[in-house]
This record gives structure tokens, sequence and C-alpha cells, in this order.
């Protein structure tokens, strides 16, 4: 539990240096005034027992004053633990003046005050390195105890400076006792509030760094690096991986400028972001004007052929509406295969999420071997669509690196397809 009053606040926890300061302030008045609590508190107990050994010794004032200052220190307790919402400023003045001014109040009863050099040394010092805040609160609270000394004892006639006390020394000694401390809470103060701002400034950079890798990997992903801090690497059983690809693209944008190609394909991949995340879909990545995206991928998905499938017949529906738009003939040729991958992070720079396998290959080969506008699937997706889709077999197809391979297009959705988003 005391760790909690020693240590910082977090600062993760406040956006402004003012409600860290005053829970900073807080947390060091409650150990102060715990601190204070158990040195009187334990001079109270000696003078009971001291009682005990000799009851007849009569209470003197220093034990009545003792008795008066754990009782305001346990009045300052009951204030800061208190459920509301407490004057910080008032707990520190009410716990500086029990610590300085009632334990003077024994000498000036008795008529015999001292300059208490050493005791205001300890006791202001303390009060700047326990509770080191609001520089001009430790000011008040040192003038207020000149103050007492000077103006209480000397309206009373006491004489301020014994014999063998130069007022001169006197007063050279409170001016840099009270300069010094006050001038380590202030440098103490503009220290706090230049870590506290910077610190906030990188978790500011840090959050934003990790944003940016949450939207560059999965966000699964992206934990498990930031967690983790390994190689990320995953076997998947079964999912159905996504090819696309802007038909003759190349030489559709010859005749366009680099803003007005960088703006299309903005615009397309957008809305096929759209559709995957509408899908619940993993975007892979994007090269040149192909789009790559997986479903089972990295959470599995019970129904990845079918969601799939969903998202391939969305994509063509969107590009015809793009195309209709911009007064651009766009055409899309998408291939589809499902099977076991292998998924993970590589690079140290420029990091990406990708996949590995024959899988991946294969519905490449089925983009590249396919018809424009249309979406071509391997015999194996065709098997986990048959019963949703309308297919249609293409027969036999050269397939390079695979020989003769069974392919089938992909013409529609045999039932009712979920509403679409009203901006795709």
């Amino acid at each position: 539990m005391l760790r909690t009053f020693l240590d910082r606040p977090n600062d993760r926890l406040f956006q402004h240096y003012a409600d860290w300061k005053r829970q900073f302030m807080y947390q060091r008045l409650v150990l102060g005034v715990a601190i204070a609590l158990a040195y009187f508190a334990s001079t109270f107990f000696l003078i009971i027992l001291n009682h005990i050994w000799d009851p007849q010794s009569p209470v003197t004032p220093n034990e009545w004053i003792n008795l008066i200052t754990v009782g305001m220190l346990l009045l300052c307790m009951g204030w800061l633990t208190s459920r509301r919402r407490v004057n910080l400023t008032l707990v520190f003045l009410a716990f500086s003046w029990s610590v300085s001014i009632l334990t003077e109040v024994p000498e000036t009863l008795q008529g015999q005050v001292d300059p208490d050099i050493s005791g205001w040394t300890m006791l202001f010092f303390a009060q700047a390195t326990i509770m080191p805040f609001r520089w001009w609160l430790h000011v008040l609270s040192h003038l207020t105890a000149y103050g007492y000394y000077f103006g209480v004892n000397g309206w009373l006639g006491l004489t301020l400076f014994p014999p063998g006390h130069a007022p001169a020394d006197i007063l050279f000694d409170m001016v840099w006792i009270s300069g010094l401390s006050t001038l380590v809470v202030h440098l103490f103060e503009r220290l706090s509030e230049a870590e506290f701002h910077t610190r906030q400034e990188l978790h500011d950079e840090q959050r934003r760094s990790n944003q940016l890798l949450r939207n560059i990997l999965p966000q699964s992903v992206a934990e498990r690096l930031l967690q983790e801090h390994r190689t990320i690497a995953d076997d998947f059983s079964d999912v159905t991986v996504l090819f696309a690809d802007l038909v003759d693209f190349t030489s559709l944008s010859a005749n366009m400028s680099p803003t007005e190609i960088v703006n299309l394909l903005n615009g397309v991949f957008s809305t096929f972001d759209q559709l995957a995340e509408r899908y619940q879909l993993e975007k892979i990545k994007t090269v040149g004007d192909a789009y790559m995206v997986v479903a089972g991928v990295p959470k599995p998905h019970p129904d990845h052929a079918v969601a799939i499938a969903h998202m391939a017949l969305a994509m063509r529906e969107a590009l015809v509406i793009h195309s209709r738009q911009l007064g651009i003939p766009l055409h899309l040729r998408i291939g589809i295969h499902s099977g076991p991958v292998v998924a993970g992070v590589i690079g140290l720079s420029k990091i990406a999420y990708d996949l590995w396998g024959d899988t991946v290959n294969t519905a490449s080969r089925m983009e590249s071997h396919g018809i424009p506008d249309e979406i071509q699937v391997t015999h194996t997706t065709y098997e986990s669509l048959k019963h949703h889709f309308v297919l249609e077999k293409r027969g036999y197809v050269s397939i390079k690196g695979k020989g003769q391979m069974v392919t089938y297009l992909l013409k529609g959705n045999s039932l009712k397809l979920p509403p679409r988003d009203q901006d795709l």
C-alpha cells in the first residue's frame, strides 16, 4: 500500500497536468500526514507509558499539545480519506500549522522561547521533499510559522533572541532555510510538468504508432506482436483465398495522370475494403491493381468459402457502379481457391502480414487464367458453394504449374444476399 503513495500517478490516466498534479498532491499529503501521525502518535504512546509508570507525574503543556497535534493530524487524515472532494490547500496548511505552530505553543506558555532552527530546517525540507507542490503554499507555511514566533511571542513581550543567539544569524538562517526549500519545490514542479508533457507526447506517439500497426496488420495479430515481440507464424488448415485484378488496367491508365490513377484505385479498393469488413474477411494486400483477401485468417471462419463468394459477387457489382460513375470501362477478373495456408508477419521495416502455400498460388492462378468479369473457382471451392450459389462448369483449363484443372464460374447467389450498405 505504501508503494501507491510513493509512485507517481499513471500519466496515461490524465489528459491535463493540473489533474495529474492534484492526484500527486493528494498521494503525498496522505503520506506526509501518515508519517507525522506515526511520529506524534508514538510520542503520545511514550507519554502514556510514562504516566503508567509514574501516575503522580503532572500533565505538561507539551503533552497536551502533543495530544492536540495527534487530533489535528487525525482530522487531516479523515478529511483526506473521506469520499468527498477535499480542498488540498486547506489540508496542507492544517497539517503544516499542526506540526510547526502547535509544537511552539508550550514554549510560549512557559514564557521561554527559542528559535528552533534545526527543527524548522527538518520540517520545511521534509515538506519540500515529501510534498513538493505549490511553492507558494510552502512560502505561506514558513511565513506563518515565523509570524507566530515573532508576532505572538513578541506581542507577549517574550525574549525572541535568547543570549548566545545573534539576531542577524537567526534571520539569515530563516531566509536561507525557506529560500532553498521553496526553490526545491519550484524546481520539482517545473521538472514534473515538463516530464508530464513529454511523457504525454510519448504516449500519443506510441498510441499513433500502435494504431498504425493495427491498420497495417489484423488487430489480433497486431496485439500479439505488441505484447509478445516474437515471430508470428500460424498454420490454418481450411481457408479461402480470393485474388482480384483490374483487366488491362496498365493500358487503360496510360492516358491518365498519376493523380487520376491513384484516385481511381483508391476509390475502388476502398469500396473493396468496406466489403471485406462487411463480410468479416481479412484484406491481405494490394499489389498494383491487384487485390487479395482471405476468409478464415487470422480467426477461423465456419463459412469461409461462402463469405468469399458473397464478397466476390459484391466486388463485381461494385465495380460496375464505379465504371458507370467514372465513365471508364472497368473489368474485374477474380480467382478463388480453398485449402490450407501459412500466415505470418515478415520484415523489420514496412512489415506485412502475408499468406504462403499452394492454396495461395492456386487462387492466384485462378485469377490470372480467368475470364474478364467472371469469378473462377476450383473444384475444392465449388464443393463448398454448390448448395448456396449458381455455378457454371467451365471445364478443364491448363493452369501454369498445375496442369489441367476443372474450374467453375460463380454466376450468382441462389439465396437472397444480405442487404448491402448504401454507400457501396
